[in-house]
């Protein structure tokens, strides 16, 4: 008569791991590196839109992508023996306080773009729901985050288009907002970090990593890592004001609305078309926008659905003149 097989031992509660604390902090690092570019575009020292495509885009998806990864690790690592709620729930009122005090001071500050749900509010959503994933098989929980981040590609609805489901992430309209992280597809990262922390586990990755001696030098890093919410907090308002304080001693050179609007749409255009066909666009629509007299809107923010969809009518336009335009030369 064989054995029954040996059943997987529990998670067992490691100490704390020094290189998860030392992640955070490059992360955080990176953070700060991106918010102080955009503080630089926003008083404008550097061209506008620079950070919304291209290296920038992808090095800021980066490292939201980054956080919620380790926030599911380590919710795995907290959690996974049995939820130990008073410190479960003072970590969810802290980080859900935070997201509030966000976006009431953005609303404040900038209503037109205000932060309703960034990544604050992402982490307080996704640490809750991530307590129901804990138990379940590792590779489960993989292929539910790999259909978390595919769901915009086929669950995307008007349905969802009302302001109050923009947090999902499945509206067809994306919000205007200064930092957006909806449930999905970004979810998708803290799923992965739970698997990935159930497969370490299981091959005894943290015992090593909890034996691992870190650098002297890393010692800042591990610091921001053991503070991140705090860091997180504190950061923007000290960049920004920086250079604002800057900026009273070494004002920007500040170029015409016209200007920045062409600058702005060639670089975001230049993400899938060509250098002639950007500049012949976005003049197009420049010229349609300044003989509506919506540029100022466009600039402000504040535009009404009607305005929106005269802009999106404008651009649809100027594609089929832009793109129409070289054969029509050639014939002449």
């Amino acid at each position: 008569m064989t054995e029954p097989d040996t059943p997987m031992p529990s998670p067992v509660r490691h100490r704390r791991i020094e290189a998860i604390d030392l992640a955070r902090g490059v992360a955080l690092i990176a953070m700060a590196i991106y918010h102080f570019t955009w503080d630089l575009e926003f008083f404008g020292y550097v061209e506008p839109g620079l950070t919304t495509v291209g290296g920038w885009k992808l090095f800021a998806r980066s490292i939201a992508s980054s956080f919620l990864f380790l926030v599911g690790a380590s919710l795995f690592l907290a959690h996974a023996q049995g939820v130990r709620w008073r410190g479960f729930g003072i970590r969810i009122a802290m980080v859900a306080g935070a997201a509030l005090a966000i976006s009431v001071a953005t609303y404040v500050a900038m209503p037109e773009t205000f932060i309703f749900f960034g990544i604050l509010h992402q982490i307080a959503l996704a640490s809750l729901l991530g307590l129901a994933f804990l138990r379940l098989p590792w590779w489960l929980v993989l292929v539910l985050a790999a259909g978390v981040i595919a769901a915009p590609a086929w669950l995307t609805s008007p349905v969802f288009d009302p302001a109050w489901w923009w947090w999902t992430g499945l509206s067809e309209t994306r919000p205007r907002s200064n930092d957006f992280v909806p449930l999905f597809p970004w979810f998708g990262a803290v799923l992965g970090g739970i698997a990935a922390a159930m497969i370490a586990e299981r091959i005894g990755l943290f015992d090593r990593l909890s034996r691992l001696t870190v650098p002297a030098w890393t010692a800042p890093l591990g610091f921001l890592g053991r503070h991140s919410l705090a860091f997180y907090l504190i950061h923007q308002p000290v960049l920004i004001g920086c250079v604002f304080l800057f900026a009273q001693v070494v004002p920007p050179q500040v170029e015409t609305p016209q200007v920045q609007f062409r600058q702005a749409c060639e670089r975001t255009c230049s993400a899938e078309r060509d250098e002639e066909f950007c500049s012949a666009y976005c003049v197009c629509v420049l010229d349609a926008l300044e003989s509506e007299n919506m540029l100022d809107g466009l600039f402000s923010g504040r535009q009404n659905e009607s305005e929106r969809q005269t802009v999106a009518a404008v651009a649809a336009i100027c594609t089929d003149e832009t793109e129409t335009a070289p054969a029509t030369g050639g014939n002449q």
